[in-house]
């Protein structure tokens, strides 16, 4: 799947969308990409998985979990393991921190990559790796959908991207002028009870 298809998605599903957005890292762009709109379609969302899932046989084949973090990480977490054939956990945050819960287990002997939807500064899964970590996990590497901050991010694992999509990001007092006469809008998920 080459960078024109993935994104090609994303237009089709109505899902990249061009304002002032004020990213999760709280830094904001010209572009967001709404992935939840994306995810509504399970055939669209199959093939990006699949794609994923893909690069990552190809780099880490003995992987034996998947782990997520919640919320946005669940869905592509869940579709990619299923390509995988290995199964899908998830972090919730508990007072701000991700924690495994729910029942799930890790073995010493899994080999886990935490599957992420789209990486802007690598927060989410950096704090998912610290937590899987924290319990004994063998964390071998991360992936997502889109990398965009173009190869940058540091995830604190190996980063495996179904493409890399370098958009703009600047802090909220360092704004071009063109982006700082439209009113800014938050439309991720981290202002959502529970989530930070």
């Amino acid at each position: 799947m080459t960078k024109d298809d993935v994104l090609d998605i994303f237009r089709e599903c109505g899902a990249m969308l061009e304002g002032h957005f004020i990213l999760s890292s709280g830094l904001r762009s010209p572009v967001f990409l709404q992935k939840a709109k994306v995810f509504q379609y399970a055939a669209q969302t199959e093939k990006l998985c699949k794609a994923l899932a893909s690069r990552i046989r190809a780099e880490f084949p003995d992987v034996t979990k998947v782990v997520s973090p919640a919320i946005g990480g669940i869905i592509p977490g869940y579709e990619t393991s299923r390509h995988l054939g290995v199964p899908a956990l998830y972090t919730e945050r508990v007072e701000g921190k991700f924690e495994l819960r729910r029942g799930f287990e890790i073995a010493p002997d899994d080999k886990v990559i935490v599957v992420e939807d789209i990486v802007s500064t690598g927060l989410s899964i950096r704090e998912c790796v610290e937590a899987l970590r924290g319990i004994g996990a063998n964390v071998v590497a991360a992936a997502c959908l889109i990398d965009r901050s173009g190869g940058e991010a540091d995830v604190g694992v190996p980063l495996v991207s179904l493409i890399e999509y370098k958009v703009p990001a600047y802090p909220a007092d360092q704004l071009p002028p063109e982006l700082a006469a439209i009113p800014a809008i938050k439309p991720g998920s981290r202002g959502i009870q529970g989530v930070k």
